[in-house]
């Protein structure tokens, strides 16, 4: 969790820093832009994975209790 967290928080700030000096601003408000990018990017990073894992248990306990897969149905072929 600790690793998704810092990938996040360090691909934010490098976007939000990025596009600050693209974008021509002031080295003070780069700064700015990337640390409110580097927390925003953690936030949305950290959520992601939260539904990632929770989504990747239910596979795994659907599977395990023979629940059949949506997807096996949808295979049959129509005519």
């Amino acid at each position: 969790m600790r690793f998704v967290f810092l990938i996040g928080g360090a691909l934010g700030f490098a976007t939000a820093g990025v596009t600050s000096i693209w974008v021509g601003r002031d080295p003070d408000r780069v700064l700015l832009d990337s640390a409110l990018g580097c927390l925003a990017g953690a936030l949305l990073f950290r959520w992601f994975w939260s539904i990632f894992i929770r989504s990747f248990r239910e596979t795994y306990l659907a599977r395990h209790h023979g629940v059949p897969a949506p997807a096996a149905a949808a295979k049959t072929p129509k005519s």
